[in-house]
C-alpha cells in the first residue's frame, strides 16, 4: 500500500541503490497498518442485550473503547444444553448487531425536548403564577391556549429544555388532573415488560402510587390469542425453542420462523437432519416455505375451515374408525369432553347449552362446596359423578383441586365415560350454527343452512328443580359438530371425505384453495405420528393466524388438532405460539415493583383495545353490528346495541376495566361519603343505583370522562401499535388526521343504547403527551414533552423470553450519552418533582377504585349460570359478584417519591404470589433489607431501598420463585395444599439457589421451575407449556379443570362459539364509500390489507437505522401480485396510495409472484420519517400502516366472572385485531414531498 504513489512518474522516492542498480534502499512508513490493528482494540466488554419485544432476548458482547461503544458482538456462553441437544447459541440477527448505529447517530435524542408554543405559554405562565399547578391551570383552562399547542403536535417545533423545567411542567399537569378530574385520568401505555422489566417498572411504578391507569399491551397488540384463556385459563405459556428438536412433525403455520424467530430458527433446520417432517402453511410464499418439505396456501383469513377439515380427518380415522387408545385416554383424562351438556329445547328441536352442574342435580351429588360450579360426567359403571379437578374444587375446600381420576364426594377410582353412544335413552336433533355461508364477497362461501341438525345420543335426567332434561356428552357434540356419521343416520354428516358438507376436506377445498388430497395427506400423517410418539408432533402459530377477527376461531381449529392427538403437555408436541416477548419469567417478583403493590392494593389496569376504541371514538365510526355477529339459532332482539354497548355492559357488571371509571373524581367520593355519613363503597353501590353516579364510559364526550395525561415510554404507539391512527390524531390527539369516511351520525349507522351521543365528537382529549425514548420515533413527533432515555448499551435491567429459559441482563457498558437518563432515574425525578409540586393541592387522600371479577382469584366464580344486569333490574348490584368491586387506596401523594424509591410493608403484612396462591416474604424481605440497605428516615424509614435500577433488579429477582429456590419451594407447597399432591420435589433440588444480577452479568442464567408457569425447566426435559398438568396432574384454569373445548357461557353460546365453528372475515364496510371518490385517473382495486412483521426490522426500530435502509429499499413498502399489479397498471417500485375510509397512505410497490392476487401485505412497522410523500386524497404527508385500520372489538371477548372467561391484565379482554381490513390500491399520477416549490413531479419521472 505504502508504493502506490510510486507507479506515477513525479511521485518516486529517492534512495541508495545495491546490486548494481537491481535492488533499492526506501525508507517505507509503516504507520498506516496500525488503523487495521487498533480498528478491533478495546478497552471492555459488557454484556448486554436488545429491549426490542422480538423474543430473541440474545446476549451480545458490548464493545467500548475511549468511553464508546465501538460495535457488538454475539455472545456464545449460554450455559449448555444436554449432549442429544442442540446448544442455543448462535443467538442473534443483523438488526440487533446494527444497534450500536444508534448511540451516536442523528436520529438519537440528546436532551429534554419541548414543544416551542407549549414552552413560550409554560414560561409566560410561569411569571404570573408562582404555584406550576395555577400556571398549568391558566394554560389547560384556556381552550384557546390549549388547542394552540395541540394543533401543532406532528409538525415539529421543538425546542431544547432542562431536565428541572419538564419535570416540573409535568408534576404540574398530573397534580392539576389529579385534584381537578381524578388521578385515574392519567394513563401511560408501555409493552411487554419481559424485554426490560425495570424500565416498564419504572413508569408503571409511578403511575399505580398516584393512581394512575396502565394500559394493557398483549390484548391491544393482537399478541393475546383469547383460545388460550378460553381453552387452558392460561395467557399464554409455549415450549420454549429448543423443544422443536425434541418434535417428529412440526407445521408451521402462519409463522414465518426464519424472518421472525431468526435467532431460533437453527433449532428448525436442525430437527429436519433427525427426519422430522416440516410444512409451511401461509397464504403467501414465504421464507419459512422455504425450510419445509411441503407448502399449503389457504386463502388468507380461512385458516379455521383447514384446521377443521383436518379436525374431520383426524376424529374419523383416529377416534372412530380406529380409535388410538393412546388418543382416548389422553382426550377422557386431560380434557372436558367426558363433561355433560344440558340440551335446551328449540322451535322443533333442540339446542346445547350451559354445562351439567352438580348444583342442578339432586343433593348436588353431595357436594356442599361451590356445586354450581362442579362440573358432571358420568362414569364407567353408569354413575353421575363430580370429578375432581373442577374450579369449583379449587376455592373453598383443599386437597381435591387435581386431575387423579377420582369421583369428588367419595374420592373412589372412576373412569369417566367419553360418549353416550349406546347407552342414551333416546336420539335427539341437535341444532349447530353455521356461519360459512355468509360473508363479504371477497371470499370464497359454501351455502348451507344456517342451523345444522346432527343427530346426538342423550339421557333424560331428574333435576333438583323437579323438572327434567337431555344432557349429551361434550364429545359426542364434538363429533357431530365436525359432522361425523356414526351410524345415526345424519343427513348433515358426511359419508366420505368428497361430499361437500361442513366440515370436510372437500368442504374446505371450496372455502380454502388447498386441493383436498394434502389437507388429508397433512392431517394423517400428523395424527399418525402423534399416536406413534405419544404426542410429540407441533403446530408452531403466530400472528398470521391471530390477527383475524374471529382469532380465536383460527386458534382454536388448530388447539382441538392437537387435543384430539394428545399433543398438548408432552415434550416435543404442542401448541408453539409465538408473537411478542410476552414471557416475563420472574413476574410473581416483578408485579409488587411494577405496580406499587408493596404500598397499596389494588392497582388501576386497563385493556387498552376499549380503552382506544372508546377515547379515540372509533366506536362512532363502527360499521359492524351485534346482530351480524350472533347465532342464527338465538334471538337477536335480546343483542341490542351498538358494539360499544356490549363494553359498557361488560364493564359494569365487572367483566372488564374501565378507564376513566366513574363519571366522577374518585378522590371526591369519599369525601361525600363521609358526609353522607356512610362508607365509601356503600354510598358508591347506592350513587351508582341511583344514576348520580355513572361510569365515565356511558359519557365518554361530555368533557370530564376522557384522559388528560399520557405517559408513552418503551413503545411507539403511534408509530408501530396505533390501530385506528387518524382517530387517534383527530380525537386524542386534536391535529390534522386523514379520516375519510363519516361517523354514525352522518351516515344513518346504528347508535349506541348505553353511551351518550353527540353530535359533534370532542377533538384533542389528551392535555399533555410525555414520550420517553432514544430515538426520534413518530409517536416523539406528536407528543408535548421528548424525554431522551438511555439506550439498552447505557442501563441496567433484565431480559427474558419464551423461546429460551434464560433470564440475563441488559448492562451501562457506558454512561448514557448527552444528557439522556435510564427510565428508572426518570421517574424517579418525576416521582421527587411531583412530591414537592403536589403539597398544597393534595394530601391524603382516599382513592375509589373500581376492579373487574379478577381470573385466579376466588371472585372468578362470581357469576355461575345466566347472564344478569343489575341496571336492568335483573339482579342487585353487589360488588365483586354482580358488579366490579369497589375498594378503597389511601394515598400519601407528598411521600410518593419515598415510597417510590423503598419497597413497602405489605410485602411483609400480605406477602407475595401469583395465579391463584401466595406465601410468606418475611425472609426475602430480611434479605433485601441486606442487599439494598435502608431508609433512614422518612415515611419509609426502615424499608429496603430502591435508589437504583440494580436495587429494583434485586427485588424481582429475591421475590420471584424463578429465580429464587427458597421461594420456589415455598410456592410449589402454597400449589400442594391446593391439589393435594406434593409438588415441592420439583425445586427442592434447587432450594439453595439465589441468582443476583451480578450472576447474570456473567453468564446468562437458567430459571428455576415454577408454579406459575406449566413447564419445567429441567435437565432433563425441554420446557414445554401443560407439562406438570399432563405429568403432575394439576388441573388447568378452567372451568372443568381440565382443556376446555366446549365454552358454554351464555354470551359465546348466543354467538354461536360454544364449539369450534368456521367464521369468514367481517366485511368492515371500508372501501366502497371511497372508492372512486377523489379519482387520480388511474384504476382503482380493493384489495386486503395484511401487515406481517418485516425483515429489516423489529417493530419499528431499526426502519430507521441507516443499515437496515441500506439492506432494505430504504422507506415505506407495499407487496402485490404480479396479476394484481397488472391490473392497476402498477410497475415494481412505482409509488402507490393506498386508502379506505379510516385513512390514506403512500408506499413504493413491490410486484411480485410470491403474493396471491386479492391480497397486499404492508410490513409491520414502517415510520412516517423516512421517505414519506404526500399523499394524493388527504393532501397531508403520507400515513403509516396503522392509517387504514379501526378496531372492532368483539363481544365475546368482553366476558368475566367466569371461570377462565375472567379479566386479568393482558390475560383476557377485546383484541387490536386489524386482518380483515380492505383497502383501495391505485398508482399515484403526482410525487409532492411537501417541502417546497418545485418538488410536485409526476410518476414516471421519479421512477
Amino acid at each position: 500500500m505504502s508504493k502506490f504513489l510510486d507507479r506515477f512518474r513525479y511521485f518516486k522516492q529517492k534512495g541508495e541503490t545495491f546490486a548494481d542498480g537491481h535492488g533499492q534502499l526506501l525508507e517505507t512508513n509503516r504507520d498506516w497498518e496500525d488503523g487495521y490493528r487498533q480498528r478491533w482494540q478495546h478497552d471492555k466488554i459488557v454484556r448486554s442485550t436488545h429491549g426490542v419485544n422480538c423474543t430473541g432476548s440474545c446476549s451480545w458482547k458490548i464493545y467500548v473503547k475511549n468511553g464508546l461503544v465501538t460495535w457488538e458482538t454475539q455472545q456464545t456462553d449460554y450455559p449448555r444444553t444436554r449432549p442429544d441437544m442442540p446448544n442455543h447459541e448462535p443467538r442473534g440477527c443483523p438488526r440487533g448487531a446494527s444497534y450500536s448505529w444508534y448511540l451516536y447517530s442523528a436520529n438519537r435524542l440528546k436532551y429534554p425536548l419541548m414543544r416551542k408554543r407549549l414552552m413560550k405559554m409554560w414560561r409566560e405562565a410561569k411569571k404570573l403564577h408562582r404555584d406550576p399547578v395555577e400556571a398549568w391551570a391558566s394554560i389547560i383552562e384556556d381552550a384557546d391556549k390549549a388547542k394552540s399547542f395541540k394543533q401543532a403536535r406532528g409538525r415539529g417545533g421543538f425546542v431544547r429544555s432542562s431536565w428541572q423545567e419538564v419535570n416540573e411542567l409535568i408534576a404540574a399537569s398530573n397534580v392539576y388532573t389529579v385534584k381537578t378530574y381524578g388521578p385515574d385520568r392519567i394513563a401511560g401505555f408501555s409493552p411487554i415488560p419481559a424485554m426490560s422489566m425495570v424500565s416498564y417498572a419504572s413508569g408503571a411504578r409511578y403511575l399505580s402510587l398516584i393512581g394512575g391507569t396502565c394500559l394493557s399491551f398483549y390484548d391491544w397488540y393482537c399478541d393475546l390469542p383469547p383460545a388460550s384463556p378460553q381453552t387452558w385459563g392460561e395467557q399464554t405459556d409455549v415450549p420454549e425453542s429448543a423443544d422443536w428438536y425434541n418434535s417428529s412433525y412440526i407445521i408451521a403455520w402462519g409463522s414465518n420462523v426464519p424472518q421472525t424467530r431468526t435467532p431460533d430458527a437453527h433449532f428448525f433446520t436442525e430437527v429436519r437432519y433427525k427426519g422430522t417432517k416440516t410444512v409451511a402453511v401461509t397464504p403467501d410464499y414465504a421464507e419459512i416455505a422455504k425450510l419445509c418439505d411441503l407448502w399449503l396456501a389457504p386463502k388468507q383469513g380461512t385458516d379455521a375451515a383447514m384446521a377443521l377439515a383436518m379436525g374431520h380427518v383426524m376424529l374419523r380415522e383416529f377416534h372412530l374408525d380406529n380409535p388410538r387408545q393412546y388418543f382416548t385416554d389422553y382426550v377422557r383424562r386431560y380434557t372436558d369432553m367426558p363433561m355433560l351438556v344440558m340440551l335446551e329445547e328449540r322451535d322443533g328441536y333442540y339446542a346445547a347449552g350451559r354445562m351439567l352442574r352438580a348444583a342442578d342435580l339432586v343433593d348436588s351429588l353431595g357436594q356442599e362446596n361451590n356445586p354450581e360450579w362442579k362440573t358432571v360426567a358420568i362414569n364407567s359403571n353408569g354413575e353421575m359423578v363430580a370429578p375432581n379437578g373442577s374450579i369449583g374444587f379449587r376455592w373453598g375446600e383443599k386437597g381435591k383441586w387435581n386431575l387423579e381420576q377420582r369421583d369428588g364426594t367419595t374420592g373412589a377410582e372412576t373412569e369417566l365415560q367419553l360418549s353416550l353412544l349406546g347407552s342414551q335413552d333416546e336420539i335427539a336433533d341437535v341444532g349447530f350454527p353455521y356461519f360459512g355461508g355468509e360473508g363479504s364477497e371477497y371470499f370464497n362461501h359454501v351455502a348451507l343452512d344456517n342451523v345444522l341438525l346432527h343427530k346426538l345420543p342423550a339421557k333424560r335426567l331428574q333435576l333438583a328443580n323437579g323438572s327434567s332434561a337431555l344432557v349429551t356428552t361434550v364429545y359426542d357434540l364434538t363429533m357431530a359438530n365436525y359432522g361425523l356419521e356414526r351410524g345415526l343416520n345424519d343427513e348433515n354428516c358426511a359419508a366420505s371425505y368428497d361430499d361437500t358438507k361442513a366440515y370436510t376436506p372437500a368442504w374446505a377445498e371450496q372455502i380454502t384453495g388447498v386441493p383436498r388430497a394434502q389437507i388429508i395427506r397433512i392431517a394423517r400423517e400428523f395424527a399418525d405420528n402423534a399416536d406413534k410418539t405419544h404426542g410429540r408432533s407441533m403446530i408452531i402459530v403466530g400472528a398470521g393466524l391471530n390477527h383475524w377477527y374471529h382469532l380465536d376461531m383460527n386458534y382454536r381449529g388448530l388447539i382441538n388438532m392437537l387435543v384430539f392427538c394428545g399433543c398438548v403437555g408432552q415434550s416435543g408436541g404442542g401448541w408453539a405460539h409465538y408473537v411478542g416477548q410476552e414471557k416475563l419469567r420472574p413476574q410473581t417478583g416483578w408485579q409488587p415493583l411494577a405496580f406499587a403493590l408493596d404500598w397499596q392494593r389494588p392497582a388501576r389496569h386497563m385493556n387498552s383495545t376499549s380503552y382506544f376504541y372508546n377515547h379515540s371514538s372509533q366506536w362512532r365510526y363502527e360499521t359492524v353490528t351485534a346482530e351480524e355477529l350472533l347465532s342464527p339459532m338465538v334471538d337477536k332482539s335480546r343483542y341490542s346495541g351498538h358494539l360499544i354497548d356490549f363494553n359498557v355492559r361488560a364493564e359494569r357488571m365487572g367483566w372488564l376495566p374501565s378507564a376513566p371509571q366513574l363519571g366522577t373524581n374518585p378522590l371526591y367520593i369519599a369525601r361525600e361519603a363521609e358526609k353522607a355519613g356512610m362508607t365509601p363503597v356503600d354510598y358508591t353501590v347506592k350513587s351508582l343505583k341511583e344514576g348520580s353516579i355513572r361510569f365515565a364510559a356511558e359519557q365518554p364526550e361530555n368533557g370530564k370522562n376522557h384522559p388528560r395525561n399520557l405517559f408513552i415510554w418503551r413503545s411507539n404507539l403511534l408509530g408501530s401499535s396505533g390501530k385506528g391512527h387518524e382517530y387517534m390524531l383527530k380525537y386524542l390527539l386534536g391535529t390534522e388526521h386523514g379520516i375519510q369516511g363519516l361517523d354514525l351520525g352522518k351516515q344513518g349507522g346504528v347508535k349506541p343504547e348505553e353511551v351518550e351521543w353527540r353530535d359533534n365528537g370532542l377533538d384533542g382529549k389528551l392535555d399533555l403527551v410525555v414520550t420517553l425514548d432514544f430515538r426520534l420515533s413518530s409517536t416523539c413527533l406528536y407528543s408535548d414533552i421528548v424525554l431522551p432515555t438511555a439506550t439498552w448499551y447505557e442501563k441496567d435491567d433484565m431480559n427474558t423470553s419464551d423461546m429460551h429459559p434464560f433470564i440475563h441482563p441488559l448492562s451501562a457498558a457506558v454512561d448514557p450519552a448527552w444528557e439522556s437518563k435510564s427510565d428508572w432515574e426518570i421517574y424517579k425525578g418525576i416521582a421527587k418533582k411531583f412530591s414537592e409540586v403536589c403539597v398544597g393541592h393534595l394530601g391524603k387522600e382516599t382513592d375509589v377504585v373500581t376492579l373487574p371479577i379478577q381470573h385466579d382469584s376466588a371472585a372468578e366464580l362470581a357469576q355461575p349460570l345466566d347472564v344478569k344486569d343489575w341496571k336492568k333490574g335483573e339482579c342487585d348490584l353487589i360488588p365483586g359478584k354482580t358488579a366490579p368491586h369497589i375498594m378503597t387506596v389511601e394515598r400519601d401523594y407528598p411521600a410518593t417519591y419515598e415510597r417510590f424509591t423503598s419497597i413497602g410493608p405489605l410485602m411483609e403484612k400480605i406477602g407475595n404470589g401469583g395465579k391463584g396462591i401466595a406465601w410468606n416474604t418475611q425472609s426475602e424481605m430480611d434479605l433485601l433489607r441486606k442487599l439494598n440497605y435502608t431508609k433512614a428516615d422518612g415515611p419509609a424509614k426502615g424499608q429496603p431501598m430502591l435508589n437504583t435500577a440494580i436495587d429494583a433488579a434485586e427485588m424481582i429477582l429475591t421475590l420471584a420463585p424463578e429465580t429464587n429456590g427458597q421461594v420456589a419451594v415455598k410456592a410449589w407447597a402454597a400449589l400442594s395444599e391446593f391439589t393435594g399432591r406434593d409438588h415441592t420435589h420439583l425445586a427442592t433440588n434447587k432450594e439453595e439457589e439465589k441468582i443476583r444480577f451480578r450472576d447474570i452479568q456473567a453468564q446468562p442464567r437458567k430459571i428455576i421451575s415454577s408454579p406459575t408457569w406449566s413447564g419445567l425447566e429441567d435437565e432433563h426435559v425441554s420446557y414445554n407449556a401443560g407439562y406438570t398438568n399432563v405429568h403432575e396432574l394439576i388441573p388447568w384454569r378452567t372451568l372443568s379443570g381440565r382443556q376446555q373445548l366446549y365454552q358454554d357461557h351464555q354470551w359465546m353460546r348466543d354467538f354461536g362459539e360454544s364449539l369450534l365453528v368456521y367464521r369468514p372475515p367481517i366485511d368492515t364496510r371500508s372501501v366502497k364509500a371511497v372508492m372512486g371518490r377523489k379519482s387520480n385517473g388511474n384504476p382503482e382495486k380493493a384489495l386486503n390489507f395484511l401487515t406481517p412483521h418485516q425483515k429489516w426490522g423489529i417493530h419499528s426500530t431499526y426502519s430507521d437505522n441507516l443499515l437496515m435502509l441500506t439492506l432494505s429499499r430504504g422507506g415505506p413498502i407495499v407487496w402485490m401480485s404480479e396479476t394484481d399489479a397488472k391490473d392497476l397498471g402498477i410497475e415494481d417500485n412505482d409509488w402507490i396510495e393506498v386508502f379506505n375510509s379510516n385513512g390514506a397512505l403512500t408506499a413504493r410497490a413491490v410486484v411480485s409472484q410470491r403474493v396471491p392476487a386479492g391480497m397486499t401485505m404492508m410490513y409491520h412497522a414502517q415510520e412516517r420519517i423516512v421517505n414519506l410523500p404526500g399523499s394524493e386524497i388527504t393532501q397531508q404527508r403520507g400515513g403509516i400502516h396503522n392509517s387504514v385500520t379501526r378496531i372492532t372489538p368483539k363481544p365475546t371477548h368482553m366476558i368475566g366472572g367466569y371461570a377462565q372467561l375472567a379479566y386479568g391484565f393482558n390475560y383476557y379482554g377485546t383484541v387490536g385485531s386489524n386482518r380483515d381490513e380492505f383497502v383501495v390500491v391505485r398508482k399515484m399520477k403526482n410525487i409532492n414531498w411537501l417541502d417546497g416549490e418545485g418538488n410536485d413531479q409526476v410518476q414516471e419521472s421519479v421512477k
